[in-house]
């Protein structure tokens, strides 16, 4: 029967340790002993958490600041009750722990009652940051010049902007995913690991992203648009194609905005074979390329209006480069709606 309570205990995803009066630990189930990385299950709270003092538990000069035994100091000095709310050194953020301590015979039931909440929110952390991992550099290299925001509305986010080189051309692609959160997240992962960055032609990269996409088999309810394009330097021109994605805006340098409309079918199950085809369009030296998500197209503010197009090609006509129009989209659509229900991304190139 004991094996079985320690079975069961252990099982749980809340953190449970047992302290004795002289502060010696007695035991740790399993989630304590996982989010603490304990070196032992039983013993000095030095051992169970994983404590970096150099001299023996409660000898040390940190000791009188360690928030765990002071907790357990609290709880002898309280008649077995305790709560205290702990800050937790991680590798690349803090997290908060609720500890709460009551009184068990003739020992302290020390309980995180939101240890399973934090580690989910570590998780969230980790996934984040592999995320931000997926966008392009800052700057370019040798291809053309480009700025680019990537604002998502929730921790994790469904768009994917890149930028890359093929053939010894600049190759930009924007992708948009259906859903939020770590659902749109994983989806986005796929896209930046089934995307052929080997491949100059859009269309051909996108058919091939489609034929990934069917393998999985996921429903109706489960789409990716994207637009994707290549900059020929030296014919200056522009190959683009289009799978259900907002088609992109050229603001030519002396003939103001051009938009390039191309109807499609978005990558999903609906039409498994669509043919996408690439299209051309010329450009000069000047003209400035911008390829954005329908998140900022559609954002509204507290009456419901659209940030719209229109007012996008109104802040790209009034920038002189890739740069400033980022900057200014960036400031327009904080000033129009300070709140978002979806991800916002703009990717410029300067051509």
């Amino acid at each position: 029967m004991p094996n079985l309570y320690r079975d069961v205990l252990d099982s749980v995803p809340t953190a449970a340790v047992v302290v004795d009066k002289n502060l010696k630990v007695r035991y740790t189930n399993r989630a304590f002993r996982e989010y603490f990385n304990s070196r032992k299950a039983r013993g000095s709270l030095k051992e169970v958490i994983s404590c970096g003092e150099p001299e023996g538990c409660g000898a040390g000069v940190k000791c009188a600041y360690c928030p765990m035994r002071g907790l357990f100091l609290d709880a002898a000095g309280r008649g077995g009750k305790a709560f205290r709310k702990l800050i937790v050194r991680g590798e690349k953020e803090d997290f908060a722990l609720r500890i709460k301590v009551q009184p068990l015979g003739k020992f302290y039931l020390g309980i995180v009652d939101n240890a399973y909440e934090t580690e989910i929110a570590r998780e969230m952390y980790s996934a984040q940051d592999i995320q931000q991992r997926l966008l392009p550099p800052a700057k370019s290299g040798n291809g053309a010049a480009y700025s680019f925001m990537y604002v998502p509305c929730r921790e994790i986010g469904g768009d994917l902007p890149d930028v890359y080189e093929a053939d010894g051309e600049t190759m930009g692609l924007i992708a948009d995913v259906s859903g939020h959160g770590i659902s749109a997240g994983m989806l986005s992962a796929f896209v930046k690991a089934g995307w052929d960055r080997g491949e100059p032609s859009p269309a051909a990269a996108i058919r091939g992203l489609n034929a990934k996409f069917q393998e999985l088999n996921l429903d109706e309810r489960s789409y990716v648009t994207a637009a994707a394009v290549r900059i020929d330097r030296a014919r200056r021109e522009i190959r683009y194609s289009v799978a259900g994605h907002n088609a992109p805006i050229l603001l030519k340098s002396r003939l103001g905005i051009d938009e390039i409309v191309m109807n499609s079918p978005p990558i999903s199950t609906w039409i498994p074979e669509f043919g996408y085809e690439d299209r051309a369009i010329g450009y000069e030296v000047g003209d400035v390329l911008v390829m954005l998500t329908d998140g900022i197209i559609e954002s509204r503010n507290a009456d419901g209006e659209q940030f719209s197009l229109e007012r996008v090609e109104g802040v790209l006509q009034k920038s002189e480069n890739a740069e400033r129009f980022i900057e200014r989209l960036k400031a327009a659509l904080k000033e129009f709606c300070d709140t978002f229900d979806d991800d916002l991304t703009a990717l410029a190139f300067d051509l």
